[in-house]
């Protein structure tokens, strides 16, 4: 190539469009976060996220998002479509100024969107440096448009895909006019290559995480159907076999996602909660002559809260400016939970006698995690040009919105608190219930985790008499064993190792925590000792850290009533000891069921007696025994409870780590234990009814012990 022709193809103009997009390229981490899937994931929100805008501006009605098998990624919607029309400041269409120019879009003058996700205007032109190749189509005034680029450079690609042949524009871009539609056809269709020069090769959407992006979307845009497609058939995903789409739609707002999002039985409704309110701030604004002049500009912020209150004390709390996800918070977030606080404080107070609430020594005084224990909430503000922390969006800037967010959920909340309507009234009582047991908890907790500090055998006074405590100071090593009943312990006491292996009896069945208050629990003796003894307290508070015991082992006997207590006992913990759960520390001893003697001559190594663990392990056992010819006596023990074994027999079967067999019980088993435990012994009576009713004709009367 000749110096004249290397002159003559770098232009001003070309220098122009890639200035601010080569900027994106050397520093992507600036723009998207991350060269890895999270930053991959992000590139394609900004580009779902300006589809959206129009479904805010009620223009779009659909969206389909599809993930094609050659790595590209393709955005379809039906809103206005992007100007093609030439703006007059550039001399360049509609559809180049958005994919090439940083800072520029239809939601910097307030005209275009009252409110939007994408207010950076870096979104569309971002996404455009970071691929290998993106097509854009716009149906709009009866026809459809259609620009290509690579790595945002405008230009014309010689056949399909990244890897094409491509000729950059050098005098003048061109708008293609490729079809014709229908004069009221409108809408926008974004496929790209992310650009593997600058994502790593591990990077890769995420289906999971654009179904969940897409059903959240969907509550927040109440009647936007979005459909998702994945055509890859990665090993491992939904898609795998053969394409897989999902279509999410939804009408009822921020209430219909509280109702999803709960995971525990009500305390009181989901409370819807809105309102808005006007700021004024100054911001740079284009005047005529292309100069930025500060202006005082009144803005609204719409407010929309949805929360509901459930019997547990997990918190999860949503938050969104604009439909978009907000997961650090920001000044929404601040005056939600700061008028969450004070409105509650204030109701406690106004009930103090009725709740048998003191302020003495200011102690009794509700806490952020009084308050929010069991609470899910959505939490939605939408205005224009919200300033956020950074282009991922996570956390809100504007510090107006705190105030005015506060104001909407003070009022709106105490007006519900103080309703004298009967349904809303007895909700509200529950509630403040709720939150002074879980105040009068933590503070029962911290004063345990004062006194229930490790002890030796010689310093364990403050524990349960009944507890016969190991010697050792090992954590990981130590034992506890929650057995059932007296009898039971004076068999344990016989056959543990009393180095490590604690004990613990309780009486039958313990409180059912799925029904009862934080209070009740407490003022449970049997709930209370467990809690004490485990000394890492309880609900929000608890520790696990200051365990006590390696591992907690529910020791009942191997009939209805004991697999009942284990299932109480199992609940306790899931509900208000959960750490110790996920931890894999809890255990259910599996005690044998039969004892089967062996008669004649034994080998060295044999042992005189054979334990099974199941009516089909015995009938098996048996068999095996009459094919080897050996003889074993007629009188086979069926064990009804613990307390029928020996000191010996009960180290051997269940007790010594050497030859016993533990269950760890799982989240997982503990969740799904808690649903059919809150369905037979919930306070909901209908789901138990149906499932009687149903499961009726299985029933084998033979088996019934009366």
């Amino acid at each position: 190539m000749t110096t004249t022709d290397s002159q003559s193809s770098y232009t001003a103009r070309h220098l122009s469009v890639l200035e601010g997009l080569e900027a994106v390229r050397k520093r992507p981490g600036m723009y998207v976060g991350t060269t890895d899937s999270r930053g991959l994931m992000h590139c394609l929100w900004e580009i779902i996220d300006n589809a959206v805008d129009e479904a805010l501006g009620g223009y779009c009605e659909h969206i389909e998002v599809v993930l094609r098998a050659d790595g590209s990624v393709e955005v379809r919607d039906d809103g206005r479509g992007i100007p093609v029309d030439i703006e007059p400041k550039t001399g360049l269409t509609g559809v180049e100024v958005v994919f090439t120019k940083l800072h520029a879009g239809g939601k910097f003058g307030g005209g275009s969107y009252a409110a939007s996700g994408g207010l950076h205007g870096v979104g569309a032109s971002v996404v455009n440096a970071l691929s290998a190749r993106l097509d854009v189509e716009v149906d709009r005034n009866g026809r459809t448009y259609r620009m290509a680029f690579h790595r945002g450079e405008p230009g014309e690609f010689a056949g399909e895909g990244p890897d094409a042949p491509f000729e950059p524009f050098v005098s003048g871009s061109v708008l293609e006019t490729v079809g014709k539609v229908g004069k009221a056809v409108t809408g926008t269709r974004v496929r790209y290559w992310a650009d593997r020069q600058i994502f790593l090769p591990s990077a890769v959407f995420s289906y999971d995480e654009l179904a969940t992006r897409a059903r959240q979307t969907s509550f927040l845009v109440p009647g936007l159907e979005i459909t998702l497609r994945d055509e890859r058939g990665l090993p491992g995903t939904s898609g795998e076999v053969g394409p897989h789409s999902e279509t999410f739609r939804h009408t009822g707002g921020v209430v219909d996602f509280v109702d999803y999002l709960a995971p525990d039985p009500k305390v009181t409704e989901v409370w819807h909660l809105a309102g808005s309110g006007t700021f004024t701030e100054t911001v740079p604004v284009l005047d005529e002559r292309g100069h930025m002049t500060p202006q005082a500009v009144e803005r609204m912020c719409e407010v929309d809260v949805a929360l509901r209150w459930g019997i547990g004390y997990e918190t999860d709390v949503r938050s969104f400016v604009n439909i978009i996800a907000t997961p650090k918070g920001g000044t929404h977030v601040a005056g939600f939970e700061q008028a969450l606080l004070k409105t509650l404080r204030d109701a406690v107070t106004a009930n103090a006698r009725r709740l048998k609430v003191s302020a003495k020594n200011g102690e009794e005084r509700l806490e952020k995690d009084d308050v929010m224990a069991g609470l899910t909430a959505v939490v939605t503000v939408r205005l224009a040009e919200p300033q956020f922390e950074g282009q991922t969006k996570e956390v809100l800037g504007t510090a107006a919105v705190r105030g005015i967010v506060a104001k909407v959920v003070g009022s709106e909340l105490n007006a519900l608190l103080t309703s004298t309507r009967g349904a809303v009234k007895a909700q509200a009582t529950a509630l403040l219930d709720k939150i002074v047991a879980e105040m009068q908890g933590r503070l029962a907790a911290r004063k345990q985790k004062e006194i229930s500090r490790r002890k030796t055998a010689l310093e364990s006074s403050s524990l349960p008499p009944k507890l016969a405590d190991c010697r050792i100071d090992d954590v990981e090593r130590s034992e506890l064993f929650i057995v059932e009943g007296d009898s039971a312990l004076g068999t344990a006491k016989l056959a543990r190792s009393s180095d490590y292996q604690a004990l613990l009896p309780i009486r039958g069945k313990i409180l059912n925590v799925q029904k009862a208050s934080i209070s009740d629990m407490l003022h449970n003796a049997e709930c209370a000792a467990i809690i004490q003894v485990v000394g890492a307290g309880s609900g929000r508070t608890f520790d696990l850290e200051q365990a006590r015991y390696g591992k907690i082992i529910m020791m009942t006997d191997a009939d209805v009533d004991g697999a009942h207590i284990r299932t109480l006992l199992l609940t306790l913990f899931y509900r208000y000891m959960r750490p110790m759960v996920a931890a894999g520390r809890v255990y259910a001893a599996v005690p044998p069921l039969h004892r089967i003697e062996l008669m004649g001559n034994r080998k060295a190594d044999e042992d005189k007696y054979l334990y099974t663990y199941s009516e089909a392990e015995l009938v098996t056992t048996l068999k095996k025994l009459e094919r080897a010819g050996r003889r074993y006596s007629d009188d086979i023990q069926r064990y009804k409870g613990l307390g029928e074994m020996d000191a010996e027999q009960l180290a051997e079967t269940t007790m010594d780590p050497r030859h016993r067999t533990l269950r760890r019980v799982t989240v997982a088993a503990a969740e799904r234990a808690e649903q059919v435990f809150d369905m037979l012994m919930g306070s909901d009576v209908g789901p138990r009814r149906d499932f009687i009713v149903e499961h009726a004709d299985e029933l084998d009367r033979s088996k019934i012990d009366a």
